[in-house]
This record gives C-alpha cells, structure tokens and sequence, in this order.
C-alpha cells in the first residue's frame, strides 16, 4: 500500500501516532518528520502545526546521522539483516519481523546500549 499524503494524515496521525505520543509523552514532545511524499503533503504539515508545539523539518534533519538515530542504527540494523538474510516475497513483513524477532533475540547488551546512546535509559 502507497501511503499518501491523505492517508498519513487522517489514519496514521490522527488515529495511531499523535493519540499515542500524547499518551506517552503528554505535550511536550518534538515532532520529527523526514521529506516523504506523505510528510510533506499540505495537509499533514498543517495538522502537524495544529496539532504539535514543535517539529524538526526534513532541512533541518540530517537524514543519515548514527549519531541521531542510535536506535535505529544499534537495533534495526542488525534487525534488517536477518529480515532480509532471504529475499521477502510472498511472506508479510509485518509476520517476517514478528518472526524474526521470536527466533533472533538480540542480546540485551546490544539493546541496552542503544537507550544509552539515545538518552532512553535511565541513570
């Protein structure tokens, strides 16, 4: 499914992500968004500056920056070579991660530095 601009805006922001970092987070939280087709789409951005007291704009983001994204660099990295070790075709991914996950734990070292690195853990 190709998410558009519409889609981002009326399903994954209204109904999961905002309700969700609301939840978690209250309403201090910062918004990041990269330069998507979706992202960008007129009416996502302006429901984003109704809805959000901050973002980072994909100009001011580095879109490739360990440094940034620890999680993603400590945790999906190795996560993405054993989901993609055999080429997806016919399975989901969403069943392909869920099984990978169930068959290669990733040690909790490698899950514990990662928070470090982001700020996530506690002291």
């Amino acid at each position: 499914m190709k998410v558009d601009g519409k889609h981002y805006r009326e399903v994954l922001l209204k109904k999961y992500i905002l309700p969700v970092m609301r939840r978690i987070a209250g309403n201090t939280f910062v918004f990041q968004r990269d330069s998507s087709f979706a992202h960008r789409a007129r009416e996502a951005v302006q429901l984003l500056k109704q809805e959000t007291s901050d973002s980072i704009y994909p100009d001011l983001w580095p879109p490739n920056s360990p440094d940034l994204n620890s999680v993603d660099y400590r945790i999906w990295g190795p996560m993405q070579e054993r989901v993609y070790k055999t080429p997806v075709r016919d399975t989901n991914l969403k069943q392909r991660l869920t099984s990978t996950m169930g068959e290669h734990k990733l040690s909790q070292n490698v899950i514990d530095e990662a928070a470090r690195e982001s700020g996530y853990a506690h002291a």
